[in-house]
């Protein structure tokens, strides 16, 4: 690559609507700005995490159509492509983005895949046709995964080498959610949570177990977030009689002011593997309620332990119960949360290894 010109990454997103593995990217991206050019592929099209990037930064966007269900023709497709951007880098996210791998079989560039997790239909197992392909396609590619369950799988379901395979948790800029600012909350507390709105991250769990933990303690719940589930929940809350003390926010940006405004954070996912919104809690002092799913109960403070739970509603609300009325083991937990965020979770050593790996420098 030319000294004078800066590297050209190219990173191909099954969506870039706004979620975990897009805010990563914005993130890194708006950390070294000019050091990197950028072709960023949304394959369904969705840009909406494009207001996350600087405006300065050298991306483009181009449109690239992936019919469902040829996927021989769309990597003969995107190899054109990729002939034709002549990257110095190939970047693919998730099952979504494998063509895009599979089209730089023989190598025109070095290529890297990010696996952040799986769709509800791996939910609870892997499809084997997928094992085969990803065994096949990513054989020779460096893998980077956030969680150790992650590594697990790609190392011995997958059986790709351990040598190619890399642990990056993930970071995440701490000292925006100034735990140490939170004011003193009066009133009943507030459960929060924050989550796309969507089938796999399970709030109807979530809305029953507030249902049950409410007959027993006085709480309101914050749902912060936006998706297609959005309707069906609202009606259920209407049904479980506590609409009057659950908040739909809809989309917001301002997050860390709202996790400022929570008592407790729940997850009640039934697949996850290393959340950013677990970190964000983490880093603003407070205690997790979590369904036992990917790294989560690994992520959080050992005093955190009892309260990460089968994916159950009822053990969800004996978590609530339990953590509602006593304000000082919160305040215990929230406190050694955000110590092992500051100790495992600073956004700095995740910068570098993205720019390692964007560059190539292996020392």
């Amino acid at each position: 690559m030319s000294a004078s010109i800066p590297p050209l990454v190219v990173h191909v997103f099954p969506t870039f609507a706004v979620g975990g593995a897009q805010v990563r990217f914005a993130a890194v991206a708006n950390r070294f700005g000019p050091a990197f050019r950028h072709i960023v592929v949304s394959l369904d099209g969705d840009l909406g995490c494009r207001d996350r990037l600087r405006p300065d930064l050298d991306v483009t966007f181009p449109i690239v159509g992936a019919p469902k269900g040829a996927m021989f023709a769309n990597a003969r497709g995107f190899r054109r492509l990729l002939r034709q951007w002549r990257p110095d880098v190939l970047v693919t996210g998730n099952w979504g983005a494998i063509e895009f791998a599979m089209a730089n079989i023989p190598p025109l560039t070095r290529h890297i895949h990010i696996e952040d997790g799986f769709g509800s239909e791996e939910r609870e197992t892997q499809l084997p046709r997928r094992i085969w392909t990803r065994r096949l396609v990513l054989a020779r590619s460096q893998v980077v995964l956030p969680s150790r369950n992650l590594v697990r799988i790609a190392t011995a379901l997958w059986k790709l080498n351990p040598k190619r395979v890399l642990y990056v948790p993930n970071g995440i800029d701490l000292d925006r959610f100034a735990a140490g600012a939170r004011p003193p909350h009066a009133g009943v507390p507030v459960i929060g949570t924050v989550a796309a709105l969507r089938t796999e991250k399970n709030l109807v769990r979530l809305l029953q177990a507030f249902a049950l933990a409410v007959k027993e303690t006085p709480a309101r719940l914050t749902i912060v977030g936006d998706g297609p589930e959005r309707p069906a929940l609202t009606a259920l809350a209407s049904s479980l009689g506590v609409a009057d003390r659950v908040t739909f926010t809809g989309h917001r940006d301002d997050t860390p002011a709202l996790y400022a405004g929570f008592d407790l954070f729940a997850l009640s996912s039934d697949t996850e593997q290393m959340p950013l919104s677990v970190i964000e809690a983490m880093a603003s002092g407070l205690p997790v309620a979590a369904t036992d799913v990917g790294d989560v109960r690994g992520m959080l403070a050992p005093d955190n332990d009892p309260f990460v739970t089968p994916l159950d509603a009822r053990a969800m609300a004996d978590a609530l119960m339990t953590l509602l009325p006593d304000s000082g083991r919160r305040a215990a937990i929230g406190a050694a949360n955000l110590a092992k965020a500051q100790r495992d979770f600073a956004q700095a050593a995740m910068f570098e290894r993205y720019r390692a790996l964007w560059t190539g420098d292996t020392r």
